[in-house]
């Protein structure tokens, strides 16, 4: 078979662009880090990457969602025990030394009339607590004060409205029954899904705690109010009143120790809501890490292996420079003279 030296050039130029193109591929990999710069190099690692970098992204939108919500609920359960605490002061401490033979006086009971009253507005400002400007027990109107205490002119009577909505007017009953179950949902990676327009309770997180499942709402039997802040202000109006009903008086506070007793039911359910955003915050966040390592995987190198191959291609390209300056042999017409 006869062997020109045109196609011993041809064939040289073609290894010698192949060991170019290669020299090339292996130095871009170490640069960039990545096993693949198109999907054209690699179809399947480019689709298998598309699908982790998604599932990347959205694993870090829920860390970012649930850790959201475990600072707002943080935010509900501290205004809650502050709540508790001061209606145990007001219950165990005041409550107590006003019926106290000692200092039962008229006097006396007006002093603790006053701290009473005062405690109203403490319990107003810890129930329109707020969080990065969104007030923790206003269900999903998180933009507006969710309660206003103001007095009627006319009666002398005390109004607390929860969203516009007298809390004692049983005309109100059934729209203050249907805040009361208010929702305010955060997908958290459970598959978050609808029926009708209507989310599933069981494929995302509530983090809504209406102020009315805190301090109660509407009238019991007796007439009287189940809400603390109304029931403080009576407290303090049979203190003032005289003669002194201490029958009343018990009445009222045990009827307030029971709503005190409420609250704290809710701050179990918020630590038990808290601890579950701890359980599902820690398993995103071994989603993360496997979505990590098997992105890694997929798209970026093993950085010693790629070197190795760099300096070998390197290698192998010089190699084929040397060989260039020997590809012509001698031939007939070099001996000539």
């Amino acid at each position: 078979m006869r062997i020109t030296t045109n196609a011993i050039i041809r064939n040289y130029k073609s290894n010698l662009g192949t060991s170019i193109s290669a020299l090339n591929t292996a130095r871009d990999k170490v640069m960039t880090g990545r096993q693949f710069a198109s999907a054209a190099e690699n179809p399947t690692g480019a689709l298998r990457s598309s699908i982790l970098e998604r599932k990347y992204v959205k694993t870090l939108d829920h860390i970012s969602s649930a850790k959201d919500a475990q600072s707002f609920l943080d935010s509900q359960e501290s205004a809650a025990m502050q709540i508790s605490d001061l209606a145990l002061t007001l219950t165990k401490q005041y409550g107590l030394e006003a019926l106290n033979g000692s200092t039962a006086s008229p006097e006396i009971r007006k002093s603790y009339a006053d701290a009473w009253r005062s405690s109203q507005d403490s319990l107003l400002l810890s129930m329109n607590a707020s969080y990065e400007g969104k007030y923790v027990f206003a269900g999903s109107d998180g933009k507006n004060p969710p309660f206003s205490l103001s007095k009627d002119p006319a009666t002398g009577k005390q109004i607390l409205t929860y969203r516009g909505l007298d809390v004692n007017d049983p005309a109100n009953k059934a729209k203050l029954e249907e805040l009361s179950k208010d929702t305010t949902y955060v997908d958290l990676g459970f598959g978050l899904s609808t029926n009708g327009g209507v989310i599933d309770p069981s494929s995302a997180f509530n983090t809504s705690l209406p102020g009315i499942n805190l301090i109660g709402f509407g009238q019991d039997d007796d007439g009287d109010s189940k809400n603390m802040i109304l029931l403080a202000g009576q407290i303090a109006d049979v203190l003032e009143k005289e003669p002194f009903d201490k029958a009343e008086y018990e009445n009222l506070l045990n009827k307030f120790e029971a709503g005190r007793n409420n609250v704290l039911e809710n701050v179990t359910t918020l630590g038990t809501k808290s601890s579950f955003l701890e359980n599902s915050l820690t398993r995103l966040e071994d989603n993360k890490l496997g979505l990590s390592t098997q992105l890694d995987s997929v798209v970026n190198i093993d950085m010693a292996d790629a070197i190795t191959q760099f300096s070998w291609a390197q290698y192998a390209y010089n190699a084929a420079l040397k060989v260039g300056t020997n590809i012509l042999s001698p031939s007939f017409i070099d001996f000539m003279r």
